[in-house]
Parts: structure tokens; C-alpha cells; sequence
């Protein structure tokens, strides 16, 4: 009895995670919507495990689903762990900046996510309750949404902003894949579970309505997905006429497959006008408007090669694809507006997940995905023959469906997370389904295992326990460092980082810190020939302080570029109060920033600057002009050498400086004003 309440604990916490995945956000925290997530799902997994290993201690007996496709995600996250190991920034690859997806820790959670979906919730009755849950969640999430193209600022609950297009999921084309995925699974209900009369009213209604929310984002991509799935639906549909009623003897009653026909139809219509009238009409009408930018699936492949062949085996290490963008872009990103863009992520989520593992990343997740591709269209062709496990092919099918999304465009947390948890409840469905499809080790009438088995669970529940409470820690730091922003003084800012570096100490932290004290210490500097005593001696300490933060944020991630030129800028602020050594250190940490992004101008324009405040001219001149070599329509650099030359009295080169930069920037007014200064001399 015991065993069964702690089951269904377990049961309902693991539920709460999958359903409310979608939906689930902090009102007035201030904090990401995404970053919320993360902690529902450490939460809710750690629950589950816990009472799940508390209910064995009951029943003594582990029951775990034979599948091939779980022994290729452990496989998986073996393969992360020894590239998050031999990582060139180890703590960046196990946790990142607050849980980023593709660490390690993400990726156990996810994993764990998935094994615990196939050992929780794979059974039929179960995976009922699931589906239903996600329904009302679909249907709560529609409508927020659609709310809030009316009254965003209403609903913005001090997470979303005012913008529209500002959603639960995250970026607007996610929101669109995430719609896309309810229509299908309705879909899927419509044409093959037996339910009411009103219940298919009802499912309908909420069909037609993601689809309009579908128009309404008008990403052709999903039009295209979803209209192939409606498809497969429509000649699965067909196909099931033949199935294991029709040969036990009874003609199964035949009904055309007319809501997946309609869809087919409705989203191949949709894919060929996308930019057309009617695919712009609905998102003109609400003022939808996205310009979501992000590396080519080219420009990502070709940085995973090069990754591939700097460290072949295990690659850089798990989230670092933006370190490795920085170093291996190509130089014609600096012929556009994004040339000093930091992109973090890839033209797709499983792009960017094997672009910094190596080889045996890309061979443990193609494993995986094989294998669950043979099993899910194995059961699918049986279900054809034998009679159709409705639950298992829905699951399988919405589990493919964001897979494939996931190639093509970074999905995010929620989708990703969810394409596991379908994905283990698919495999709990699939197993549970042959007579022998799991295995079952009883371990209270062994002594040897009996107490291997009870060790075993207490470390577990220990583990789970422990990493929960460590994480809700570090998610508090979010609370603190958000104060931060919205602080006035230095005075009301110092307190609340280090209050958040003090839960959890990271590069962007660190960074933020260093910041705070680079404006007490400009402030200082910028009034040296009157400072009294008091005032050295704080400027001694505010240097300290500020040194002490920028540099362990390079120590924290030693491949992140932005905390070298943030080392560099303290070294460069006391360089003209004349701290010896500082313009030899400025010019280390800047030539270390351009050795982690060497394409990208703003080291080469700080060194400039740097050696501008040393007097040392010729180099300042000598680095600006390389900075403009790197990016020939750089303003930044153009003015700086316009005042250098202004400086060395060659008005005639410090006009033309101006000038070029006025050519690139038109409509500049402090440009003009600068250009016609330079004139009137």
C-alpha cells in the first residue's frame, strides 16, 4: 500500500513537470520565463526520484523498461560528461551561466527526465492522465497568448514585456513549433481515440484555434512539418482500416480521415502564400512582427567543423558554441549588423548540441536517435497489424515532431525537454507492451542485494535532494542580481551583487561587479590631482576590488573574450593615473580577448584607446588602423584616428577620417556636428 501512495506522489510530481513545462513562470520576479522552468523541472524531477526510490524501499523491487534507446541516452550523457571533463571551460560546460541548455547538468536532468517518464508514466493509464493535462495546458497557454495580442502590458506580469510577440516559450518561432505540436496531437485524438460527441466539438475547436495561432506566427517551417505529419496521420489512418479487428472478424467501421485531410490542405495552402497577402494577413492585423537572427545552418556546420578538427574527439566542450563562434567565424559576418553579436546558439538546437562535443558527441546522439527512430516506426507498423496502442503512437509521433523541429531551429527548453519526456513515455508504452519488455529485480530477499539496493536509493535520494537545493540557491542569486539593474547609485547596487555572488559566482556576475567598481574608479581617476588621502586609499581599494572580479571571471570561463576586454578596461582606467605595469597588462588581457575572437575590432579599438592614454601615439594609431582593417566601415575607429590626427595637427587626414565616417553614418547627428567642427578650423 505504502509503495503505491509513494508511487503515485512520484506519478503526480513528474506530471506537474511535463504539464506545466509550457505554462510556468514566476508573476513579478522579474526573471525569465525559460530560467522559471529550469527550476520546475529540478524541483519536480528531484520529488519524483525521491519518492519513487522511497516506494522501493517498500515494495523491494525495481522494474526498469528493456530498451535499447534508454541505454543510448545514458550513452549520451557519458559522452557529455567526459567532454564537460576535458572542457577548455569546465564550469561553463557543467552548469554554465544559470543552468544554460546543453550543459551537463541539463542534459542528466533531461535525460533523467526521460528515464523516469518510461518508468513512471509508461502506462497506458497514466500516459491518459498526461494527455489530458497537456490538453488543459495547450488550451490555458492559447489563451493567455491570445490575450495577450490585446492587452500586453496587462499580462506582461513584470516577466513579458509589451511586445506581442513576447511569449511562455520563449522566442516567437518556438511558440509557432510549440502550436503546431498541439495541433498534431489533436489531430492525432480526433482521428483515432473513441471519445464524445462534445469532446470531439470541444477538441475541434481548440484544433482550429492552433491553427490560427499557427497563421498568426506564419513560420513557414511549421506549416511544413505540421503538414507532413498530418499527412503520415491521414495514410496511418487509412492504413488502420486493415488492422487486428478486420482479421479477428469483424469489419471495423470506416470513416474518411476528413479533419487530417482538412489540415493538409489548410497548411499546404498557408506554406505556398507565406509571404503572400493571406499568409501576412492575420500577423499584420494583430501588429505581429519578428526578426528572429541567428547563425545559417552553413555558418553553424561550418564552425562545428572547425571545432572538429581543434579537438576531434570530444570537442571544446558542451555549451561552448559561443566561445567557438567567436573564434571561428567567418570574416564576412563583419560586413553585416551583427558583427559583434555574441551568438550563444546555433541555426538549430541539435546543431548547436554537437558542434562542440566531437566525434563521439555526434556518433552517442545519432545512436540514440536511430535507435529511437527504428523502435517508434517498428511499433507503429505492429500497432497497423495487431490493432492500434493509440497512446504510444501519439507519443511517438509528437516525439518525432519536435526531434525534427529541433534540427531545424533552436526550439528551447520547453520543447526540448518535452521531446524527452515523450520520448521516455513512448518507450514505458513500447516495453510495457511485449511480455517481456521489462526487467524486473526484486532485492529484500538477498541480504548482498538488499543492501547494495537500499545504499544505492539513499545516495540517490541524497543526490537529488542535495543538487535541488543547490540549484534553488543559485536561482536565488537571480532575485539579488536583478536589483542590480534597477539600482540607481553605486551605493544601492554593491550590497545586492554581492549578495548574488555570494549564492552564486559566475563570469557574468563577476563581470557585473567589476562594472559597478570601473565607474567608482573612472569617477576617481578623473579627479587624481585633487584626491585627499582618504580618496587614494579608495581608489586603491576600488582597483583592487575591481581587479580581483575581472579577474576571476576569466578564470571562470577563460574562453569568453568579454571577460578579457573587461579585465583590460581596469588596467586601461588607472593607465593614465600612471599605475606602473597597468599599460603592459591592458595591452596582455586586450591581445588575449583578440586571441579568443580574433575577427572582431573592439580589442584592437581598446588597445588604441589604451595606448592614447599611455601617450604612446604611434601605437594607438598603429592599433586603430588595424581595427579598421578588420572592419573598414568601424565609425568607432574612424573618429579615433580622426582625433589622433586632430591631435597631431593634420587637420586635412582628421577631416577625411570624419568624413568617411559621416559617408557610413548619414543621419548622425554628433557626427555632423563633429565633421563641422573639423570644417571651421
Amino acid at each position: 500500500m505504502w509503495s503505491n501512495i509513494l508511487d503515485r506522489i512520484s506519478f503526480w510530481s513528474l506530471f506537474c513537470v511535463i504539464v506545466l513545462l509550457p505554462v510556468f513562470f514566476l508573476p513579478f520576479s522579474r526573471i525569465t520565463a525559460e530560467t522559471s522552468k529550469g527550476v520546475l523541472l529540478v524541483v519536480g524531477l528531484a520529488i519524483s526520484i525521491i519518492f519513487w526510490a522511497m516506494a522501493r524501499f517498500s515494495d523491494g523491487k525495481v522494474v526498469i523498461p528493456k530498451s535499447l534507446t534508454l541505454l543510448a541516452g545514458l550513452g549520451v550523457v557519458v559522452v557529455v560528461l567526459l567532454s564537460a571533463i576535458f572542457s577548455q571551460a569546465p564550469q561553463m560546460s557543467f552548469f554554465g551561466t544559470m543552468f544554460d541548455i546543453g550543459t551537463f547538468w541539463f542534459l542528466l536532468a533531461g535525460f533523467l527526465l526521460m528515464f523516469f517518464s518510461a518508468i513512471v508514466v509508461g502506462n497506458r493509464q497514466n500516459a491518459k492522465i498526461v494527455l489530458l493535462g497537456l490538453i488543459l495546458s495547450f488550451t490555458a497557454l492559447f489563451i493567455f497568448q491570445t490575450l495577450r495580442f490585446f492587452t500586453p502590458g496587462a499580462l506582461s506580469f513584470q516577466v513579458l514585456g509589451v511586445n506581442k510577440i513576447e511569449n511562455l516559450l520563449g522566442a516567437w518561432n518556438a511558440f509557432g513549433i510549440f502550436v503546431g505540436l498541439a495541433a498534431l496531437v489533436l489531430l492525432f485524438i480526433l482521428e483515432f481515440f473513441s471519445i464524445s460527441k462534445i469532446g470531439k466539438w470541444l477538441l475541434g475547436i481548440l484544433l482550429l484555434f492552433s491553427l490560427l495561432l499557427v497563421a498568426a506566427v506564419n513560420f513557414g517551417f511549421v506549416w511544413m512539418i505540421l503538414g507532413i505529419f498530418a499527412l503520415i496521420i491521414f495514410v496511418y489512418k487509412i492504413s488502420s482500416f486493415s488492422g487486428g479487428e478486420e482479421s479477428a472478424g469483424a469489419e471495423p467501421k470506416k470513416h474518411f480521415p476528413i479533419f487530417s485531410f482538412a489540415v493538409v490542405m489548410v497548411c499546404l495552402l498557408f506554406f505556398n502564400s507565406g509571404q503572400s497577402l493571406l499568409g501576412r494577413y492575420l500577423p499584420s492585423r494583430l501588429g505581429l512582427l519578428s526578426n528572429e537572427v541567428g547563425p545559417t545552418l552553413k555558418a553553424t556546420l561550418a564552425t562545428t567543423k572547425a571545432v572538429l578538427e581543434a579537438k576531434p574527439v570530444l570537442g571544446t566542450g558542451p555549451n561552448t558554441f559561443g566561445a567557438a563562434w567567436a573564434k571561428y567565424k567567418s570574416p564576412l559576418i563583419n560586413n553585416t549588423l551583427f558583427w559583434n553579436v555574441p551568438f550563444n546558439v546555433g541555426s538549430g538546437l541539435f546543431p548547436t548540441l554537437l558542434s562542440t562535443t566531437g566525434y563521439l558527441g555526434i556518433l552517442s546522439w545519432l545512436v540514440f536517435l536511430v535507435l529511437f527512430l527504428i523502435s517508434g516506426l517498428k511499433s507503429l507498423f505492429a500497432n497497423i497489424k495487431n490493432g492500434l496502442n493509440t497512446e504510444m503512437s501519439l507519443f511517438f509521433i509528437a516525439a518525432l515532431y519536435l526531434l525534427i523541429a529541433s534540427f531545424f531551429y533552436f526550439t528551447g527548453i520547453v520543447l526540448f525537454l518535452l521531446s524527452l519526456a515523450f520520448v521516455g513515455i513512448f518507450i514505458g508504452l513500447h516495453t510495457g507492451s511485449r511480455p517481456e519488455g521489462a526487467m524486473s529485480i526484486g532485492f529484500l530477499n538477498d541480504h548482498r542485494k538488499s543492501f547494495f539496493f537500499i545504499l544505492l536509493f539513499v545516495v540517490l535520494i541524497i543526490v537529488s535532494a542535495s543538487l535541488a537545493f543547490k540549484h534553488v540557491g543559485r536561482f536565488a542569486s537571480l532575485f539579488y542580481f536583478e536589483k542590480v539593474s534597477q539600482a540607481d547609485t553605486i551605493p544601492a547596487a554593491e550590497p545586492n551583487i554581492q549578495k548574488a555572488l555570494s549564492l552564486y559566482s559566475n563570469d557574468v556576475y563577476l563581470r557585473t561587479y567589476t562594472q559597478i567598481y570601473l565607474i567608482k574608479l573612472n569617477s576617481l581617476v578623473t579627479k587624481s590631482a585633487s584626491l585627499t588621502q582618504a580618496e587614494k586609499d579608495d581608489l586603491r581599494t576600488t582597483y583592487t576590488q575591481a581587479l580581483g572580479s575581472a579577474t576571476l571571471a576569466t578564470r571562470f570561463n577563460p574562453e569568453n573574450y568579454l571577460n578579457f576586454q573587461t579585465l583590460g578596461a581596469v588596467h586601461s582606467v588607472v593607465t593614465s593615473y600612471g599605475v606602473e605595469g597597468s599599460y603592459v597588462k591592458a595591452i596582455d588581457a586586450y591581445n588575449a580577448a583578440l586571441a579568443l575572437n580574433p575577427l572582431n575590432p573592439t580589442s584592437k579599438l581598446a588597445m588604441a584607446k589604451v595606448s592614447l592614454a599611455a601617450r604612446k601615439v604611434k601605437e594607438a594609431k598603429d592599433y586603430a588602423e588595424e581595427a579598421l582593417a578588420l572592419k573598414k566601415d568601424y565609425i568607432d575607429a574612424l573618429i579615433l584616428l580622426s582625433q589622433i590626427a586632430t591631435g597631431e595637427g593634420n587637420s586635412k587626414d582628421a577631416l577625411s577620417y570624419a568624413e568617411t565616417a559621416l559617408l557610413i553614418a548619414p543621419g548622425n547627428t554628433d557626427l555632423i556636428k563633429y565633421v563641422n567642427t573639423l570644417r571651421a578650423k
